[in-house]
């Protein structure tokens, strides 16, 4: 084993680079593409430098965890960017401008329990809503629904 690992020339490393690659093509969604890629900087290097077999299969393991690291981190912060933008499955932003009636008296300022759908909430307004009044959902702070008294004429303006 040893005898094949010391004989790995560029050419070797380009045709695993594209081997990799070719097996990214099969729809492994990226696994393959940063080792493949990886492969390629080994045996485009090689051409330039000379280097033992211990240090290729290093420089190739490095390149693996850094072109995947960095891929991480952007598709992490790209990922992040979406989910804020989205609403499906994200429960808190579907509610915000829901129209809700209020069973119970609330009164500011003073965190009390509303039914909402199948199940009740905390809640909290700024302003006395009185029992049989319509409220609005108009932000979400953690488990605690943020309502107000809802309007018909400020919510046609």
């Amino acid at each position: 084993m040893i005898d094949w690992l010391t004989q790995f020339n560029y050419w070797h490393w380009l045709a695993l680079g594209l081997a990799l690659l070719t097996i990214e093509l099969l729809g492994t969604a990226g696994y393959f593409l940063w080792l493949g890629l990886s492969g390629l900087l080994v045996g485009l290097l090689m051409l330039f430098i000379p280097i033992g077999w211990q240090l290729q299969w290093m420089t190739f393991a490095s390149f693996s965890l850094i072109t995947t690291w960095l891929w991480w981190r952007r598709q992490f912060k790209t990922d992040r960017i979406s989910d804020s933008q989205r609403v499906l499955n994200q429960k808190e932003k579907q509610l915000i401008g829901q129209r809700i009636p209020i069973t119970d008296e609330v009164k500011a300022g003073i965190v009390t329990r509303i039914h909402l759908a199948d199940s009740t909430w905390s809640a909290i307004s700024e302003e006395d809503i009185h029992a049989g009044n319509m409220a609005e959902i108009i932000a979400l702070d953690g488990i605690t629904l943020k309502i107000k008294p809802y309007r018909a004429s400020s919510a046609q303006q």
